[in-house]
């Protein structure tokens, strides 16, 4: 099963943080996800600009808004991701607890939905929809 594991940061606890005890999480977070990927468990792994960088979209009565910032007031903002394979969620918990963010902020395990599983579901309904019309 795929599992995406969503890091999130505090940034006032970031912020607070010496240099060079970042750069010694970081160098643990980096060495970790090495260690993951040469076992076959990590398959993507990225880190995001900051919050201050994001627009948020919306399409609301057919008007698109954007907007800087995250979408909403957050303590905690999304700070980069990992796609790990694991062989359950017990499994992708223990491998997100690893990872030194943790700490300072929260890792949101969730399970990847197969899209392909998605896409054929959807255009099955269709063929159906269409046929019966």
């Amino acid at each position: 099963m795929k599992f995406m594991l969503l890091i999130y940061n505090d940034s006032k606890l970031l912020d607070a943080m010496p240099a060079p005890e970042f750069d010694a999480n970081m160098r643990e977070c980096l060495s970790h996800a090495d260690e993951l990927r040469e076992k076959g468990k990590l398959i993507q792994s990225q880190m995001l600009e900051g919050a201050e960088t994001a627009k948020s979209v919306r399409i609301r009565k057919a008007r698109m808004t954007a907007i800087d910032g995250p979408f909403s007031e957050t303590k905690e903002v999304l700070g980069g991701f990992n796609l790990i394979e694991a062989e359950n969620m017990e499994e992708a918990v223990r491998i997100a607890a690893e990872f030194p963010w943790a700490n300072t902020g929260c890792v949101e395990v969730r399970p990847v939905r197969d899209i392909g599983a998605v896409r054929e579901r959807v255009n099955d309904v269709t063929a159906l929809s269409s046929r019966e019309a």
